[in-house]
């Protein structure tokens, strides 16, 4: 059901609205099991989702005064577009958006021929943060650009204890979703299948 307010709506609210809290059994990409799932692109495929979302991730961002907005593929690719496009008129500049791509396994690197300039101000944006593993390297992969970032944004945090990503954080909601090492998973006591979202 489509929110009343896109503005005073929740990310929980636009989940929700487009299909992306999804209940089930998931395999997860830690290995892990769960009932729900958040899927970042049933939301992202709205465009006035997309738009509301980049609106709050802009504003979230806007204090850094950047220059740069840097995301990981693939979720991240459409978030640092949108958020560079609503941060311009914010800092009366202009802002760019890239995204930092998988290279050798753990890491990411800023490839596409984009110069990056030792006085950019940089941010990064994600979608789901849960180990914070792909924001940790694409930090890395602008740093190694010559770049120190100064913030990042996510959609949600549903992390289970704090991480230290060195860079001050916001997220734009917390969902709180339940997961069980599989050989402890209450799901797969009933039969019910397993799904690997994405996989299809």
């Amino acid at each position: 059901m489509e929110p009343p307010d896109l503005r005073s709506a929740s990310i929980e609210d636009l989940f929700a609205a487009s299909g992306g809290l999804q209940q089930g059994h998931f395999l997860l990409k830690s290995g892990r099991h769960s009932d729900r799932y958040l899927e970042k692109f049933a939301v992202l495929q709205h465009p006035r989702y997309g738009v509301e979302i980049g609106r709050r991730l802009a504003e979230a961002l806007s204090p850094s005064d950047p220059t740069l907005v840097v995301g990981p593929t693939t979720g991240g690719v459409m978030l640092a577009f949108e958020t560079a496009r609503q941060l311009e008129p914010i800092v009366g500049h202009k802002v760019r958006g890239i995204f930092a791509e998988p290279t050798d396994p753990g890491t990411r690197a800023l490839r596409r021929g984009w110069a990056v300039a030792s006085d950019e101000r940089a941010v990064l944006v994600d979608d789901i943060l849960t180990t914070g593993a792909s924001l940790l390297e694409t930090i890395a992969a602008v740093r190694m650009a010559g770049v120190e970032p100064t913030a990042a944004a996510v959609i949600v945090d549903r992390s289970t204890s704090p991480l230290d990503l060195g860079v001050s954080l916001h997220a734009l909601g917390k969902i709180e979703i339940a997961s069980w090492e599989a050989h402890a998973c209450p799901i797969c006591a009933s039969g019910a299948p397993l799904v690997k979202p994405g996989s299809s």
